[in-house]
């Protein structure tokens, strides 16, 4: 099978699909990779590394010739134009927010696998690309905070006083969460955490963070059986709203992470939430692509309310290139044998597998996942 990887072109986009540890193992499974000229230097990926790893380096990346095009992000409408029919393609394609590529991608005859749609099941652990990425977002999220906060994080005794711990609050306890906790719990804050989700409150106080939840009989119904957050109702919002008024206020850092597939980011701190704070404190929002957590947050943009430092982030593992694409490039590795025939090593998805059945988007010239496919084909 003829891979071929190519250049980011979004914005800001710093990963790289391989490295130079994942095409050797392709390359010693029997197929052949061409790697974009270029496409892993925002990674510290340069070619020559590549190059000794058995790659090929191309202009193009082989585009044209190739039977699987691997990316991080969605494709451009030039580069769709470039694949041939019958080919495959996989990135993170994020459909909910773009679904004139999807469209373009099956009216092209290209099979295309969204990494975001890989089933969690325990088979599929290595191939979550969500969750490899999240757990760097949340390590970063931490980070970011702790740079733009003017104290320190732990406390700290001197000669000259006691400097109090920072005081950090995280909102959504998934895996991005789980991690900011973690990191924040080791640079010597005092962490407390919420979710709607009943299962993260052994999660959180295993980590030596505090749980902070309205727990009735609503929040013990609040997980999908995939794992996610469900929409919670009005009710249920204002009572977990009157609890977190109180606790926000009292924060030096809070961190939101909450998303639900498909939809709107929710709201979990309001304007005057966030105005409660005292000048200084930091709020960051890893929702903001899709909405946002809190109401202020901007893209990409400092926001200053009151003195308090709001500041929104869309691509957190890409402040981290190396290490992002190290991951998600093993994500891949790890999918490519469910799109590879065992004996001609060609491209040949696993149609009736699981896996293949929850992440591929279009087949054939058809959109086939459930949530785009007409309802006929669905």
């Amino acid at each position: 099978m003829k891979i071929s990887v190519l250049k980011e072109s979004a914005p800001g986009e710093t990963r790289v699909a391989a490295t130079p540890e994942t095409v050797k193992k392709i390359v010693g499974l029997g197929h052949t990779v061409t790697i974009e000229a270029g496409a892993g230097a925002s990674a510290s990926f340069p070619d020559d590394q590549f190059k000794a790893a058995g790659a090929e380096i191309s202009a193009d990346g082989g585009i044209g010739g190739a039977d699987l095009v691997v990316k991080v992000r969605r494709p451009t409408d030039a580069e769709i134009g470039k694949i041939k029919a019958g080919a495959g393609f996989v990135s993170l394609l994020e459909p909910y927010g773009d679904k004139a590529t999807i469209d373009a991608l099956a009216k092209a005859k290209i099979d295309a696998v969204a990494m975001e749609f890989i089933p969690r099941i325990s088979r599929a652990q290595s191939m979550d690309a969500l969750s490899s990425q999240a757990n760097l977002a949340g390590y970063r999220s931490v980070i970011e905070a702790a740079g733009l906060y003017g104290r320190a994080f732990p406390m700290m005794m001197t000669a000259a006083g006691t400097v109090a711990a920072a005081k950090v609050f995280i909102m959504g306890v998934g895996v991005a969460g789980l991690q900011a906790i973690a990191t924040a719990r080791r640079l010597g804050a005092v962490v407390t955490a919420t979710d709607v989700r009943p299962a993260t409150k052994e999660q959180v106080a295993s980590l030596g963070a505090k749980f902070v939840a309205v727990e009735d009989e609503e929040f013990k119904q609040a997980e999908t059986t995939a794992g996610y957050a469900k929409a919670m109702s009005a009710e249920y919002q204002a009572k977990q709203a009157a609890l977190v008024t109180e606790h926000i206020a009292k924060q030096d850092i809070v961190i939101t992470t909450a998303l639900i597939p498909g939809r709107a980011a929710p709201v979990l701190v309001t304007e005057a939430q966030a105005k409660s704070m005292r000048p200084g404190s930091v709020i960051i929002d890893l929702a903001v692509a899709q909405g946002g957590n809190c109401p202020l947050s901007k893209p990409d943009e400092l926001v200053n309310a009151n003195g308090v430092k709001i500041m929104g982030f869309t691509n957190l593992p890409a402040r981290l290139a190396s290490d992002a694409s190290s991951l998600y490039s093993k994500n891949v590795l790890a999918l490519l044998p469910l799109l590879t025939d065992k004996d001609s090593k060609a491209f040949a998805p696993a149609w009736d597998d699981e896996i293949i059945k929850g992440a591929m988007l279009s087949k054939a010239g058809a959109l086939v996942h459930p949530h785009f496919a007409p309802k006929s084909a669905a």
